[in-house]
């Protein structure tokens, strides 16, 4: 197994940003007071988490080449 050749900048790509979203929305999810969580219905975690895991999928499949 290799990273791929410019995995030091991998900070920068969509797909990475994405997946971190994933991981900091269910951190503060699971840190809201309860008042605070009645203001996003239960049923939309999923589907949040969901949109954010697909745009990530599109984002690592689309080139990302930086601009000059």
């Amino acid at each position: 197994m290799r990273l791929v050749p410019n995995a030091r900048r991998a900070w920068r790509w969509f797909s990475v940003q994405a997946f971190v979203a994933i991981g900091v929305l269910q951190a503060a999810w699971e840190t809201l007071p309860p008042d605070a969580l009645t203001v996003i219905p239960i049923d939309w975690r999923g589907y949040i988490t969901l949109g954010l895991a697909i745009a990530g999928l599109v984002g690592r499949l689309i080139a990302q080449e930086p601009k000059e």
